[in-house]
């Protein structure tokens, strides 16, 4: 039996994943690690916890088979994006820490670009929008305001790479600099029209381009691990950020064919094929994946806060245990009150993108308890979604979307809350028999790339669904809920 190791690096926590031959998860092994929250709107990590939660599951996992390392032949790296690490090209010593996805520390360098006139000039190359939330502008913050970082990157002494290319980086002992197409493409200095770095960006974010790594596409060479590491060198195979990945592992490979994955946030893919569809309505213009160096295009919106709201339940309420208890609790929450959190604790994503407003609650009564508040937490994650849905129908009207919502995530087991998704949006949601596809996503690619699993077309085939949850709210209280959910909104904007 040969076996395939995936590494899906994310936001709060590290999994690395071993799948058999015919794409069984065999074992798994999680771990979390903590969140620094310097200032309000500032999200950093310790690189020395990354590096170390991975090595540790790995090997973790590695032993849960019981079978020889010798098994073991290719890796897949998935990983948390935009999240920007630079550290010295000679000790490997990160020079600050990592600054996470949902910092918001950029937020008045992003302001001031805009009114120079640069916003044109970044969305046309890159796809993305003008915002904080991408890795460019926190890579100048670092060069910026970490002692002596600037004359050491200009003296070629410093690297930059998102999770996945530092750890790829440390995995094969410093051999191999390089990241993907999909991960670069979230950097905000990627031009995915040319597919490649793009020197105007970089000259005007004063970014010295000796810092940037090598870009792949996703199933390709990275080099091979350091024998020390696992006693063995396991080739480094496959490399997607993680919402691609999961695009990948859910088989949405047709145009028109669209996924959600709800972790700490939520990210709703559309496959666009080969053409890249500029958004009218503050979507992003992504790579969704890249083969044989052509890239297949994606309409990508982004929600920053979902799984992250069932978190602040527990963690900074504390008014449950578990997440799990969301579910029961939702079904004895008082239907009538009508509570509606909008959790911007980090701003808004797609389609609105402001950085600067913060998170409210409306609704509030005096009986408003747990069950309300849990309720209204799920709901959120099924309001924001439908707020992504339709800005990418009224993007790409070409072709059409396919109905069906293809879900994953931690948050996509909880049958409450995808019902609601079902039924806020009248649509099909299905749930896969592998919910945890980010890391299927990335194990496919390292497989396919070596030769022991299927092309895109057989792998297609195989997806199947664990359930699907079909719309049952009648029409008159799905437009009363989106409605006081889009006052709401109003509301926290103008704030």
């Amino acid at each position: 039996m040969t076996y395939i190791l995936a590494i899906d690096q994310g936001t709060t926590s590290t999994r690395s994943m071993i799948f058999d031959s015919e794409m069984n998860v065999i074992t798994t092994d999680q771990k979390e690690f903590k969140q620094y929250f310097p200032k309000s709107g500032w999200v950093e990590h310790d690189p020395s916890d990354l590096w170390n939660t991975t090595l540790e599951t790995c090997h973790n996992a590695i032993k849960k088979t019981g079978k020889d390392v010798e098994n073991i032949k290719a890796i897949g790296i998935t990983n948390q994006r935009e999240t920007v690490i630079v550290w010295d090209k000679n000790s490997g010593e990160p020079v600050y820490n990592a600054i996470v996805w949902q910092d918001r520390r950029t937020a008045d360098m992003c302001e001031l670009m805009r009114e120079a006139g640069n916003e044109k000039l970044i969305n046309d190359r890159t796809g993305l929008l003008l915002d904080p939330y991408f890795s460019s502008t926190k890579l100048k913050w670092i060069l910026d305001n970490v002692k002596g970082a600037r004359e050491r990157a200009e003296n070629g002494e410093l690297l930059f790479g998102t999770v996945d290319c530092f750890l790829i980086w440390r995995l094969t002992s410093r051999k191999t600099h390089a990241t993907d197409a999909t991960n670069a493409a979230r950097t905000m200095l990627y031009d995915i029209h040319k597919g490649c770095w793009s020197k105007t960006i970089c000259d005007l974010l004063d970014i010295p381009m000796q810092m940037l790594p090598e870009v792949k596409d996703c199933a390709a060479n990275f080099g091979v691990t350091d024998k020390s590491i696992f006693n063995k060198s396991i080739p480094i195979c496959g490399v997607a950020g993680d919402q691609q990945a999961a695009t990948i592992g859910q088989a949405c490979f047709q145009p028109g064919m669209m996924k959600s994955t709800y972790g700490t946030g939520c990210f709703a893919l559309l496959n666009t094929g080969d053409t890249p569809v500029a958004s009218k309505n503050k979507l992003l213009t992504t790579i969704a994946y890249q083969f044989d160096g052509k890239p297949t295009y994606a309409l990508e919106g982004s929600i920053f806060i979902a799984g992250a709201v069932i978190q602040w339940l527990r963690d900074g309420l504390k008014i449950i245990n578990h997440a799990n208890e969301t579910q029961e609790l939702s079904h004895q929450a008082d239907e009538e009150q009508n509570i509606i959190i909008v959790p911007a604790f980090v701003g808004l994503g797609a389609p609105y993108w402001n950085a600067e407003c913060r998170g409210a609650i409306f609704g509030l009564t005096r009986n408003t308890g747990t069950p309300e508040m849990a309720k209204a937490a799920l709901e959120s994650v099924g309001f924001q979604t439908r707020d992504l849905l339709e800005a990418m129908s009224a993007d790409w009207k070409v072709e059409g979307i396919n109905p069906t919502l293809r879900v994953d995530g931690g948050m996509s087991s909880n049958d409450w809350a995808m019902q609601f998704l079902a039924d806020i949006i009248n649509a099909p949601v299905d749930r896969p028999e592998i919910i945890e596809t980010t890391a299927l996503g990335a194990a496919w690619l390292a497989g396919m790339y070596i030769g022991i699993y299927p092309n895109q077309e057989n792998f297609s085939s195989r997806w199947t669904k664990e359930k699907e949850f079909t719309p049952n709210m009648d029409d008159i209280s799905r437009n009363e809920k989106y409605s006081a959910w889009k006052r709401a909104i109003k509301s926290t904007l103008n704030a």
